[in-house]
């Protein structure tokens, strides 16, 4: 299948007109909601977790255990993304996890007992990733989706700039109990907003919902080399970084919320520059770039814990501008995959991209019970450095022809 890159929408007012359209509105609000939720339940937990064990790895894996268990959800429900009504899905997802956050605020919950439920919840959040990103792809027409896309990851980047500064507020004043029964009020509200902003759509695909059948679209997904290459450019650098950011807390307990806002706030930057600003003709050389920007700067943290606070939230800013190579990526994997199976397509590349994270925050976590948190982001962004130059070579030869020469572009 031949890969094409779409060209940019006319100018005009192309924010304004995705608003506009049917069902964008009340899915870009309840993804905001939930992504709030997610924020503050996360620092909430870790922040617990990390006063009860005094474990940099234990509360990397508090904060990003969920991620890790996307593994699970991806080779197991998948086929579900494009099986089922995608309003009730999307309902159901956001109430478990409301349930689930409420149960993890109960005091006296064992350790081992809240991990098992963040694992239980990562799985479930696995069917709701596909299930959005493919009712996206419904909503919008495909020459839209690169902006509606970066419209949704700017909203991420707002929400997790005002769920850490929140969700500090809330650990000082309520609690990181109180703190978790808020993001479940959160999740709440992002349930009732699919369950009434949405209208009721038939699934995309027909079939029984079953692991053999996730398996069986996996594996003609992943056995096409430019998709497979596209998809580890999406899973495994920004999953080492993100690994880098799990040891946040570890690294300064203090002003761990101001990084997170820091790198929230560099990744809702550069989602807005490459989803409104960036030319067609750009986008293929600018991916492998923006995802060395992403590594490099924590190259800084090598000196340890005598970087000065400010440099290190420039560094952590400047560095979160390269997510939005994701952006780019995503776009090429969608001219990529049929219709039917787009739910699918990316609901493996959110739950492989988050499992992604999930093991490089146990890395982090392991490498800085060895070593130190600063040590250990380094050495994570060498390597996804390392990964980005490997990859830039086989993607480069799967560059996109021109729909009507066949001849590979240049730019």
């Amino acid at each position: 299948m031949p890969l094409s890159v779409p060209e940019a929408p006319a100018a005009g007012p192309r924010y304004r007109d995705l608003f506009r359209t049917p069902e964008f509105t009340p899915l870009f609000l309840a993804g905001s909601a939930q992504t709030a939720a997610q924020t503050v339940a996360g620092l909430g937990l870790a922040t617990l977790v990390f006063r009860a064990t005094g474990s940099p790895l234990l509360t990397a894996l508090a904060m990003f255990g969920p991620s890790l268990a996307q593994l699970l959800g991806a080779t197991t429900l998948l086929s579900a993304a494009d099986r089922l009504p995608p309003r009730t899905a999307l309902t159901v997802v956001a109430v478990v996890f409301a349930v689930g956050t409420g149960v993890q605020a109960v005091p006296g919950m064992p350790l081992g007992a809240a991990f098992g439920l963040l694992a239980v919840l990562g799985v479930v959040g696995s069917l709701g990733g596909g299930v959005r990103y493919g009712l996206l792809g419904e909503i919008l027409p495909r020459e839209r989706y690169l902006l509606g896309r970066s419209v949704l990851n700017m909203a991420v980047g707002l929400c997790q700039i005002a769920g850490f500064a929140t969700g500090g507020v809330l650990l000082a004043v309520l609690s990181p109990r109180g703190t978790l029964l808020t993001a479940a009020a959160l999740y709440l509200l992002a349930g009732l907003l699919h369950r009434c902003g949405l209208t009721a759509r038939p699934p995309r695909a027909t079939g029984r919902v079953s692991a053999a059948a996730t398996w069986r679209t996996n594996t003609v997904l992943l056995s096409d080399r430019p998709r497979r290459l596209l998809y580890l450019a999406l899973w495994v650098p920004n999953g080492l970084i993100v690994g880098c950011e799990a040891l946040f807390v570890s690294y300064a307990p203090d002003r761990a919320g101001l990084l997170f806002a820091c790198a929230a706030a560099g990744m809702l930057a550069g989602d807005t520059v490459v989803g409104r600003f960036v030319p067609a003709r750009l986008r293929v050389r600018l991916a492998a770039p923006l995802q060395a920007l992403l590594a490099a700067p924590y190259l800084l943290f090598a000196v340890g814990t005598g970087l000065p606070v400010p440099v290190a939230a420039a560094a952590v800013a400047v560095s979160a501008v390269g997510y939005g190579a994701s952006l780019l990526y995503q776009e090429r994997l969608l001219a990529r995959v049929p219709e039917e199976s787009s739910g699918h397509a990316l609901g493996l590349h959110g739950s492989g991209m988050l499992a992604c994270q999930g093991l490089a925050a146990v890395l982090a976590g392991g490498l800085a019970q060895l070593t130190s948190p600063a040590t250990a982001m380094a050495l994570l962004a060498a390597g996804s450095l390392a990964v980005t130059a490997a990859l830039t070579a086989g993607l480069s030869s799967a560059a996109p022809r021109s729909p009507r020469t066949g001849r590979r572009r240049t730019a």
